[in-house]
C-alpha cells in the first residue's frame, strides 16, 4: 500500500509542476505583449507631441520635414527623443502642402520592425 501513495504523490507533483510551467509561459507572453503595446503607445504619443509642436510653430512647419529637421532645434530635439524612447526608433516626417505625415519605425528585441504612421492637416 505504501508504494501506491508514493506514486500518487509523484503524479500529483508532476501535474502541479506542469501547471506552474504553464503559468510562467502565460506570464512571459503577457509581459511581451505589454512591452510591445507600450512601444506603440509611445510612438503615438511622440507623433502627437510633434503635431502639437508644429501647430505652435506654424510659420516653420516646412522645417520639420526630414531634409531640414536636423537644422531646426525643436524638430531635432523631438527626433532625438524618438531615438531615445524607442529601440532603434527612427522618424520620417513628410510635409506636402498642408498635410503632414509622420512615420515612426522601431525594432523591439527579437521582433520584426514595427511602425506607426499618422497624417494630419496643418494649415495656417
Amino acid at each position: 500500500m505504501g508504494g501506491f501513495a508514493l506514486i500518487e504523490a509523484l503524479v500529483g507533483l508532476l501535474i502541479f509542476s506542469i501547471g506552474i510551467l504553464g503559468l510562467v509561459g502565460v506570464q512571459v507572453s503577457m509581459t511581451k505583449a505589454q512591452t510591445l503595446s507600450k512601444f506603440r503607445a509611445d510612438a503615438a504619443a511622440l507623433a502627437g507631441e510633434l503635431v502639437g509642436a508644429m501647430w505652435a510653430d506654424l510659420p516653420n512647419v516646412g522645417l520639420y520635414a526630414d531634409a531640414s529637421c536636423a537644422s531646426h532645434p525643436r524638430c531635432k530635439r523631438w527626433s532625438d527623443k524618438v531615438a531615445a524612447t524607442l529601440p532603434g526608433g527612427t522618424p520620417v516626417v513628410a510635409v506636402a502642402g498642408g498635410t503632414v505625415t509622420i512615420t515612426i519605425t522601431w525594432t523591439a528585441p527579437n521582433e520584426a520592425p514595427a511602425r506607426y504612421v499618422t497624417a494630419t492637416a496643418i494649415r495656417s
